[in-house]
């Protein structure tokens, strides 16, 4: 490796650190958006945990005051232990327009002893149906760990701690849609999803378990706000130029380092129980950005 280019992804890698070491408290940057009577903070420094809680009345959540476009933004998760089946535990960006993007992370509970199963989605303009299962490598109801999403002009990343676990490419060029002018909010929630999540919703939510809660930590969001502040007003077009000047939008973050690949074909192989690209009775032929996406479907070259 080069000199020059060792430089810049130390820079890009300073910058993330930054942007993890300068999380935002709760308050800041998001308000709760339904069941705030399953909501808590503990602790004594409120606004740095917030525990999302579900029980037999209703689930809970909280949502961004503003949408983001484009950046770097994550948080640090702690799910439901014991028998968590029948949950859902979600962090996900979504639009509100009609033909919405959304990316998804979604943490589907199981019996005592099973492992959780992570689903992630991508939904551009309006189209999804790609979703990926796998199983994590470690218990995410032991401690916090960091999930958190990459998105500039070239790709899309899907990260868990430090380890990427997914990758979609900008495909316009094959006549795919893109996620790249729609701003989107942030999402966190835990919902009774018992009606499909766990084996197809063979194992219901045992709500004398309840109340089930799952916790959030240390809020990281290095992006660029769609939002009205004081007299000045942030668009898109200032977040276009922020995106062309930041660290999350250099030529360096639009592509896969060796490690980010050696990581996608492991977690591929071992770990992935699910993905569209391969679901014959789905779809008739392999979806077309899936060559460019998926490690199975790339050359050992």
């Amino acid at each position: 490796m080069d000199k020059m280019k060792l430089a810049v992804i130390l820079v890009c890698l300073s910058a993330a650190f930054v942007s993890v070491a300068q999380a935002s408290e709760f308050w800041g940057d998001f308000y709760v958006n339904f069941g705030d009577w399953n909501v808590n903070y503990p602790g004594n420094e409120t606004g740095k945990i917030v525990d999302l809680g579900l029980d037999h009345t209703s689930g809970s959540g909280f949502r961004s005051k503003y949408p983001f476009l484009f950046g770097h933004i994550g948080m640090k998760l702690k799910l439901v232990g014991g028998n968590s089946a029948g949950t859902v535990t979600s962090f996900y960006l979504a639009s509100i327009f009609e033909n919405w993007c959304e990316l998804d992370f979604e943490f589907l509970g199981n019996v005592s002893g099973e492992p959780y199963i992570l689903q992630t989605n991508v939904f551009a303009e309006g189209k999804g149906d790609r979703e990926q299962r796998i199983y994590l490598w470690f218990d995410p109801s032991e401690d916090y760990h960091y999930y958190g999403i990459l998105w500039n002009q070239d790709l899309i990343l899907f990260m868990v701690d430090d380890v990427v676990i997914r990758v979609f490419h900008n495909s316009k060029d094959l006549g795919l849609p893109y996620l790249e002018y729609q701003p989107m909010y942030v999402y966190s929630s835990i919902w009774n999803g018992e009606l499909w999540a766990t084996r197809g919703g063979a194992d219901k939510c045992d709500w004398n378990q309840a109340p089930f809660v799952a916790s959030y930590k240390e809020f990281d969001v290095d992006s660029c706000p769609v939002h009205s502040h004081g007299d000045e007003y942030v668009d898109s077009h200032e977040c276009y130029k922020k995106l062309h000047s930041s660290w999350y939008g250099s030529s360096e973050a639009g592509k896969l380092t060796k490690k980010q690949v050696d990581d996608l074909k492991r977690i591929q192989y071992n770990y992935v129980i699910y993905d569209y690209c391969t679901d014959v009775k789905r779809f008739n032929s392999t979806p077309p950005e899936c060559a460019r996406n998926w490690p199975q479907f790339w050359s050992e070259s």
